[in-house]
């Protein structure tokens, strides 16, 4: 049996989510039988899994035999390169191509390695999430008053987050919003796709989700547009979609691409193959000293050698 007290990192914490944190590979039918039951005791009182818990609290957990976590060793321990940090949170530039954390047939993210690599770390939560493909500044909460407060501001839309995305064709400099609702489904095999809701008759129109993209010019090249896209609002996959509804897919997206295209980039001279979506800048007020906090990370090295490749009027690759 142990008394586990709870510290500021778990202040405000599900019991229920506590109890899967602190006892790692235990089912949730497990964790959920043993405090329906009454043999995991809050301040030596009955609880219930949604009970939530205040610093100084001690939770009584009993003795259980689990079968040891073999997967947990197939993850590796890595860092990340970080852009910002303090006792509160940590900005990383999170690269192209790694999940930020597992589910959907990826194993392990970059949430998970960055646990592995931190074990002495309480406490480490993503804020929000960048697709698999892009790249850019992803926030990771070191203290769960950190994590509510920057969700809080993230769902208030009082965080500024700006995206540097290379599109296919003329991008007219007058389109500067893009307004179009978006409805997201998941397949039978956990894959999300998402696609604009254009007509109040489309059938599924009462289920999308209004989604707002701000469109800047950032560079015209030829046969090619960077732009920067500052999102109002948070959906699953919106520059991404939003774009190529406008008629403007961005340059390696497998998803909602030019697939001849992504091909020949990939293959051909310029040998480019990934998505050009970086999340290049994030503003928000800091969760202890309420600072304003500007972050920006530059492009890839990459992405830049694909821009000045265009930009001296390159051959199609």
């Amino acid at each position: 049996m142990r008394l586990v007290t709870v510290d500021e990192g778990s202040a405000g914490q599900r019991l229920d989510n506590f109890l899967i944190r602190e006892l790692k590979g235990a089912p949730k039918t497990l964790v959920y039988r043993i405090i329906r039951s009454g043999e995991v005791r809050l301040n030596k009182g009955r609880c219930s899994a949604d009970s939530r818990l205040a610093v100084g609290d001690v939770v009584r957990i009993p003795p259980l035999r689990l079968a040891e976590r073999t997967e947990s060793a197939a993850v590796p321990a890595r860092e990340f390169p970080v852009v910002f940090e303090d006792d509160h949170l940590i900005v990383v530039n999170k690269p192209a191509g790694v999940a930020v954390h597992g589910g959907s047939g990826v194993s392990f993210g970059l949430i998970e390695q960055l646990r592995r690599a931190r074990p002495q770390a309480r406490f480490l939560e993503l804020v929000h999430r960048l697709d698999k493909e892009t790249s850019g500044l992803l926030m990771v909460a070191k203290k769960r008053s950190a994590l509510t407060a920057l969700q809080d501001q993230l769902r208030d839309r009082e965080t500024g987050k700006s995206y540097a995305a290379l599109v296919i064709g003329a991008w007219a400099s007058n389109k500067k919003v893009v307004d179009v609702p978006l409805l997201k489904t998941t397949g039978a095999d956990g894959e999300r796709w998402v696609r604009a809701v254009t007509s109040s008759h489309d059938p599924a129109a009462e289920q999308a989700k209004r989604s707002i993209s701000l469109v800047r010019v950032a560079q015209s090249l030829p046969g090619y547009t960077l732009l920067e896209v500052t999102i109002k609002t948070g959906r699953t996959h919106q520059i991404r979609v939003h774009l190529a509804h406008e008629g403007h897919p961005i340059v390696g997206d497998p998803k909602y691409g030019d697939f001849e295209l992504n091909r020949r980039f990939a293959r051909g001279a310029l040998r480019f193959d990934r998505m050009f979506l970086h999340a290049r800048r994030l503003r928000f007020t800091h969760p202890a000293s309420g600072e304003d906090i500007q972050l920006e990370a530059p492009l890839p090295p990459e992405c830049q050698k694909l821009l000045d490749q265009l930009n001296t009027h390159a051959p199609s690759p």
